[in-house]
């Protein structure tokens, strides 16, 4: 079990990646992982996923997190979410967790008096970084601490540098000292290192230009001078102080054994027969062997030249022992230009330990310095990703105890011929295809649908790369049938031409400029145009309005933007651009015309406004529409016929839509930006989504106060009140709320008016003034009353009973709640009317009418459960056994009271104790 904070939220399990769910569950998890083995209160874990966690849904949200994550780690060993004294305990295997592994390394690396030792220590601890902690997820908290993290690991990176001067590695360390500097002009620690660094090779007069600058940055920002240990370093410089010289044993320090190789590739599989054709190539070398030994690793991109050549290395590091020099040529990196042979060969002179002033001018006199150093050396040479045979010309050694391993896509006919041994690397084997799955997938999954794995195998035709894609595809959705991924891949003759890469991070760009230089020029044109969508995916519909042409039309260019692995296609009417290729298609779309660019965006903006108004009404048919702007004729909008396909649009469009108006508030599209915020209300009320929902709308707000739209100024602050509501910031949401009620009396808006009132009602009902609450919804009632708008009116009618039952009135509020039943019968408003029917049987209840209270939670039940409502259908359980409890119909109150603690024991809500306990009464 291994569990991942430094960089991305991730848990594997046995080597299966575990779907974590959404953003605020994965939240959850890391604030547990945080603490891992320590009780984390409720409170606090409410405090630090949600800010404010004063809302009764943030609570309920975060049982059933709990309850989900336990079931995700369920086949964890030795990993539990037990529930303790007012909190929750996550137990776990520190090391299992990357944070806690760092932790103890770095503290383990400070306490060894052996610096080589706590130099591996610290590249251990450092190498568990993957990038920036846990970086999409964005609560106060988990930025706090995500910085204090990035503050641990730039002080081990400190307490490594300090170690490696000790040891006198400061020519390795230069690189990187200088690279830092720049970012953190403020730090004196760093500044000292690199001044030592720079000295110690020769370069006294840069250290002592290095300390001016910082001692005049200081100056200038803080009004300091530098620290004492600073100035007694620079002090030293100017004088030579020997004891700033490098360390050494009574002799002159033997140069260090350079290590160059990256890290192992990881799930390695197969290539055994290459891998012993290499070891054939390159026998071991003695000193009397009469040629250099070059291996030459070549085939298309993707094949895993590169992991081949890294395995075969790691596997030989004993016939080594001199060292490994490595250098990446970038022949093909699509973002930098292939790296100069001078630059090539310095950089293996500095990590040989050369002095920079022993380093001549020119480079054929380098390369022959750096022939002499590795001359009767038992050394490996692995020259990555070259461009030709004049690049790693200079970079061969002259000495036959030399091994070079040399790796491209291009064939390098000239090494050949001077006598380089070529070996063309081909797809894996079925076998090796099928135990590369099997260590992605697991052996479980692909037992369960060996088909759909046949079938995956036959498509990817043993490509390493595409492989790993479709491996990483099914991790990405754990819930998606494997047959789903053979669907999507069955009809694409090319569909590997684009993932023709070594190396993921850098071929990929370059191929994608390959497949674009090889399209029709009017699937060239789709390409570019998607580099305007706001994110990884995008509709048929969406593409057909960028391209300005019909479906029909745009889908064969899409088709052949899939067969050259452009666009991958999720199904007939979706494709997903690789973070990479969307990059590449925004940068290339640049060079159309403005005006080209601006019309491809009008269509883009039309096609998500129109649809997700389509879908906004679907998903309300209770609330009024806007009214939008004519689209343009080549608009397209995607279907929506019903509300089960509104929401599943919403749901799949969310980061694009978000993405859109973002874009469209940023392009100065004030009208398309508040019209865009009013469609995702409903939606993102539903789905809980409230921050983006504030966010949203403070955007709207904006827009409307630029366009001096005081109507959409209303409603956004209405909007942002009801989302401040549902946040729990009271305060905040009665400042909008009272904003917009000003507002929309200006306009003369009576409905509005209404809505309004009875949202500042939902704001003093939560703070349990339910007097203040009565009054505003009565002003809403005669308000839709006289506005003969009977939707409203039902609402405000069952809110008016609601509170008189929370006044004690319940005579009062049984007419109210039965007029309010009646109500959203009239209008269809279901969700409405199984409210009306719960507060009805309440009131029945309240009077001592059980059998009309009971079947009025029956009502109330058999609508919650269509709308699979769990919290809502427990509540209800719940009354209904205490309606038959003090009917005296003990056996029905028990099997009611059963039904609700199941479900919250499901949801691991706090309230499943309560009524357990009412149970166990029961039964006594």
């Amino acid at each position: 079990m291994e569990f991942r904070l430094l960089g991305e939220v991730e848990a594997e399990i046995d080597g299966e990646w575990v779907d974590l769910g959404h953003a605020r569950q994965r939240s959850v998890l890391a604030v547990l992982l945080l603490e891992a083995n320590r009780v984390v209160h409720v409170d606090q874990l409410l405090a630090r996923v949600w800010a404010d966690h004063r809302q009764r849904r943030a609570v309920n949200s975060l049982y059933s997190y709990l309850s989900r994550l336990r079931s995700c780690l369920a086949d964890a060993d030795g990993v539990t979410i037990s529930r303790r004294s007012g909190g929750y305990l996550l137990t776990v295997d520190p090391v299992a967790v990357d944070l806690h592994r760092f932790r103890e390394l770095v503290t383990g690396a400070g306490a060894v008096d052996d610096d080589e030792e706590a130099l591996r220590r610290f590249d251990e601890a450092l190498g568990l970084w993957r990038g920036e902690p846990f970086p999409r997820l964005d609560t106060p908290w988990l930025n706090e601490t995500r910085e204090a993290l990035t503050q641990e690991r730039l002080a081990a990176e400190r307490d490594r540098t300090d170690a490696a001067l000790r040891l006198g590695l400061h020519a390795a360390l230069l690189p990187d000292l200088l690279r830092e500097a720049p970012a953190h002009p403020l730090d004196e620690r760093l500044a000292g290192q690199l001044m030592r660094a720079l000295y110690r090779c020769g370069r006294q007069a840069e250290a002592l230009e290095h300390y001016d600058r910082l001692r005049r940055v200081l100056a200038e920002e803080t009004g300091v001078d530098p620290g004492p240990d600073l100035q007694a370093l620079h002090l030293g410089i100017l004088n030579g102080d020997p004891a700033l010289a490098a360390p050494t044993t009574g002799t002159v320090a033997p140069p260090p054994t350079p290590r160059q190789l990256p890290a192992p590739p990881p799930l390695f599989t197969g290539r055994v027969r290459e891998r012993a054709t290499l070891s054939d190539l390159v026998p071991g070398q003695a000193e009397d062997a009469e040629a250099v030994a070059v291996a030459v690793i070549g085939g298309t991109g993707g094949v895993g030249k590169t992991w081949l050549a890294l395995r075969w290395a790691y596997d030989n590091l004993d016939r080594f022992p001199d060292g490994q020099l490595y250098v990446n040529l970038r022949g093909f990196d699509p973002t930098a230009e292939p790296v100069p042979p001078p630059v090539a060969v310095r950089g293996f002179l500095d990590a040989l330990a050369v002095p920079p002033k022993a380093i001549p001018t020119g480079l054929d006199a380098q390369a022959a310095l750096y022939r002499t150093l590795i001359a009767g050396r038992r050394m490996l040479i692995l020259l990555d990703n070259a461009h030709d045979t004049e690049q790693v010309a200079s970079l061969l050694p002259g000495s036959p105890t030399c091994t070079v391993l040399v790796t491209s896509r291009r064939r390098l006919g000239g090494l050949v011929a001077q006598g380089a041994q070529g070996l063309t690397l081909n797809v894996l084997t079925d076998d090796e295809a099928y135990h590369l799955l099997s260590r992605r997938f697991g052996p479980r999954l692909l037992a369960h649908e060996p088909d759909s794995v046949s079938a995956l195998l036959a498509r990817c035709h043993g490509l390493p790369l595409a492989l790993s894609i479709v491996a990483a595809r099914a991790a990405m959705h754990p819930d998606l049938p494997l047959r789903a991924l053979v669907d999507e891949l069955s009809e694409e003759a090319t569909r590997l031409d684009a993932l023709t890469t070594g190396d993921l991070t850098a071929d990929l760009r370059a191929v994608f400029a390959a497949s674009t230089r090889a399209l029709q020029p009017r699937a060239a044109r789709m390409f570019r145009l998607l580099g305007l969508a706001p994110g990884t995916e995008v509709s048929l519909g969406a593409a057909a309005s960028l391209n300005g042409l019909p479906p029909q039309q745009t889908r064969p260019l899409l088709h052949e933007l899939y067969e050259a692995h452009l666009v991958h296609q999720q199904s007939s009417t979706r494709y997903r651009l690789h973070d990479l290729v969307r990059l590449y298609a925004a940068e290339q779309i640049e060079s159309d015309l403005p005006d080209t660019r601006q019309a491809a965006l009008r269509r883009m903006f039309d096609h998500y406004l129109h649809t997700a108004h389509a879908a906004a009404c679907l998903l309300d048919p209770a609330r009024e529409p806007i009214t939008l702007p004519p689209a343009s004729s080549e608009l397209i909008l995607d279907p929506v016929a019903d509300q089960a396909q509104a929401l599943a649009w919403f749901q799949t469009e969310h980061a694009v839509l978000l993405g859109v108006l973002n874009r469209a508030a940023r392009d100065g599209l004030d009208a398309y930006t508040w019209q865009l915020a009013w469609t995702l209300e409903s939606h993102l009320d539903e789905q809980g989504h409230w921050r983006d929902w504030t966010r949203t709308q403070l955007t709207a707000l904006r827009a409307a106060r630029r366009l001096g739209e005081r109507r959409w100024q209303a409603c956004s602050h209405r909007s942002l009140g009801v989302a401040h509501t549902q946040l729990g910031e009271l305060d905040e949401a009665h400042r909008h709320y009272q904003a917009a009620l000003a507002l929309f009396e200006e306009l003369g808006d009576p409905v509005s008016q209404a809505h309004t009132h009875r949202g500042l009602g939902w704001a003093h009902n939560q703070q349990d003034r339910w007097s203040d609450a009565l009054r505003h919804n009565e002003l809403a009632l005669e308000l839709y009353r006289d506005a003969g708008h009977r939707a409203g009116e039902a609402l405000a009618v069952n809110n008016v009973g609601w509170l008189h039952t929370q006044l004690g009135d319940h005579r009062a509020a049984l007419a109210y709640c039965e007029r309010a039943v009646e109500l959203d019968q009239e209008v269809g408003d279901q969700h409405a009317e199984a409210g009306s029917w719960d507060s009805l049987g309440y009131v029945y209840h309240h009077l001592g009418r059980y059998a009309e209270a009971n079947a009025c939670y029956q009502r109330a039940l058999k609508l919650v459960r269509n709308f699979r409502d769990r919290y809502n259908e427990a509540e209800i359980l719940t009354h209904l056994g205490a309606s038959h409890s003090a009917a005296g119909e003990a056996d029905l109150a028990r099997d009611f009271l059963r039904q609700a603690v199941a479900i919250l024991r499901e949801l691991d809500h706090p309230n499943a104790d309560t009524v357990a306990g009412t149970l166990r009464d029961l039964e006594a």
